[in-house]
């Protein structure tokens, strides 16, 4: 890969890595905040609603800049949200800091993705925001069990620190990798040239299979350390350690999705959404044995990340090449969409007393709803395939 594409992969580590961080500190969170679990959980909800908001505004807004230029600006966001939320006095603040920093997310990733395909090969496109995507996988892997570790040593600021002194290091590693003149903006077209993209049916498909599809893992995993804890029966120390079995089953499933859409879109599209349909119905009988749920959860990891590359690949291609950038970046915010209806529906959920363990039930239900539009949208690419034939006279 060239080195342009592992300085993205540094870069999506340090967004990954305050992205997922909430998630081993939520206990923490709640008790010094003192706010219930499920009002904590929606520090996740917030950061991602930030993205979804955040994506398409910053895309626009910095279509005519340097590629270069926009990804350290975002960059340095992601770095000064970090150091707010750890001096936050409040709830609220700490919800505004989260959000500040999600600005950054989904253009960085948008453009990114964006940029990385346009380095390779066709064929190599979706191997290539697989490899960014690596930058993600490596914080969830590192960055997050690290961070509840730390976090649970010296307390859950600390741990921001730590993330905002890794967006330091990205920043710089940007600086000194990423050429000038990579992914320059040079065609002239029109804003309302790159808006039409939002017309496309297949784009819009795109995007709701996304939200849906992706919002099964959120739903989950947002409550991942109560429902290790208090179903599992595993102590708070423990769930570092197996924050690092999802990390490895991220990357695999990262790795392998990409793979997978290179060789075959459609089969990759709709067989790794099927597959964490299957690993969250068996996930839901899996969680009072240890040994198993720690299984799953790994499972867990590599089904869902999987989806990423083929989610992300078929999207872009839909989107034509005047609303590519545009239409990259909504699909981020659209994971990040699909990450905040998770986070509420798991939040929902739990005050309706349906409990923690009906969690995974209820994540399988959602993204088989993806799966469904997934199916729908490669039905009507075959419609439009399908010769029409005149009968004979």
């Amino acid at each position: 890969m060239p080195v342009a594409v592992l300085a993205l992969t540094a870069g999506a580590f340090g967004i990954g890595t305050t992205e997922f961080i909430i998630m081993g500190l939520l206990l923490q969170v709640a008790a010094d905040m003192q706010v219930s679990v499920s009002t904590a959980g929606l520090l996740i909800s917030g950061y991602a609603l930030g993205v979804f908001a955040g994506a398409p505004i910053l895309t626009l807004a910095t279509r005519r800049m340097p590629r270069k230029a926009v990804l350290l600006a975002l960059m340095a966001i992601f770095t000064l949200g970090n150091a707010a939320c750890a001096v936050a006095p409040s709830y609220a603040a700490l919800m505004a800091a989260r959000v500040l920093t999600s600005l950054a997310h989904g253009t960085f990733f948008g453009v990114g993705s964006v940029v990385g395909t346009g380095l390779v090969a066709k064929d190599k496109r979706a191997s290539a925001i697989a490899m960014m995507f690596t930058g993600l996988t490596a914080a969830t892997l590192l960055g997050v069990p690290f961070g509840a570790w730390f976090g649970l040593l010296f307390g859950w600021r600390s741990a921001f620190w730590a993330v905002a002194a890794v967006g330091v290091v990205a920043f710089i590693v940007l600086a000194l990798l990423v050429p000038n003149h990579v992914g320059r903006n040079d065609e002239n077209t029109s804003l309302r040239e790159e808006l039409t993209v939002l017309a496309r049916p297949q784009v819009q498909l795109g995007l709701a299979t996304t939200v849906l599809g992706f919002a099964g893992l959120f739903t989950v995993f947002t409550y991942i350390q109560p429902i290790l804890t208090k179903i599992t029966g595993f102590s708070e120390a423990a769930v570092s350690p197996i924050l690092l079995v999802f990390g490895v089953g991220l990357s695999i499933g990262n790795i392998a999705g990409g793979r997978l859409a290179d060789r075959g879109l459609p089969r990759a599209l709709l067989g790794t959404l099927a597959g964490l349909v299957i690993v969250l119905v068996v996930l839901a009988l899996a969680l009072s044995a240890k040994a198993s749920a720690v299984l799953l959860v790994g499972l867990l990891g590599a089904a869902a990340f999987a989806t990423v590359a083929p989610l992300q690949i078929r999207v872009i291609e839909k989107a034509g090449a005047a609303g590519q950038n545009l239409a990259s970046s909504l699909n981020i915010a659209a994971f990040n969409l699909g990450n905040a209806l998770g986070a509420w529906a798991g939040g929902v959920t739990i005050d309706r007393g349906l409990g923690l363990a009906a969690l995974p039930v209820v994540a399988a239900v959602i993204t088989a709803v993806g799966l469904a539009l997934a199916f729908w949208s490669l039905r009507l690419d075959r419609r439009s395939a399908t010769p029409i034939t005149c009968p004979a006279e």
